[in-house]
């Protein structure tokens, strides 16, 4: 087996979308917290009667989640690059790309459905 079509290289590839995939749910994650923590605050400080939810919690909290949403697509687009540039020797037999690509764009797909719904809700209260 020649170093060029080493399936170990692939096999990273892998695990580094994987890291993507982690860190930008992780980041998505933190962002639904910080949006909703400030409603939270006014909850606990004031009651149900609060005054209406501050923005800047909102828009920082949003930020992270389309920030998450950027990590996993960006995660996607250099997966998919670097393993079409691979020999076909390199990757495993009957292998397709396709399920990883779909299921890591509808993560970061439903990412941005999640900032809208968190603009929406904001706005709404």
């Amino acid at each position: 087996m020649s170093e060029g079509n080493d399936p170990r290289v692939f096999f990273a590839a892998e695990r580094t979308l994987l890291a993507w995939i982690r860190t930008g749910l992780a980041v998505m994650g933190l962002g639904f917290v910080v949006a909703r923590f400030g409603l939270f605050l006014r909850l606990a400080a004031h009651g149900p009667d609060a005054a209406p939810p501050a923005t800047s919690s909102t828009v920082l909290g949003v930020s992270f989640v389309l920030l998450g949403a950027a990590a996993i697509a960006m995660g996607v687009v250099q997966f998919l690059r670097f393993t079409r540039s691979l020999p076909t020797d390199a990757r495993p037999v009957n292998w397709n790309a396709g399920w990883a690509a779909s299921l890591s764009s509808l993560l970061a797909l439903l990412g941005v459905v999640l900032a809208v719904y968190l603009l929406v809700r904001s706005f709404q209260s």
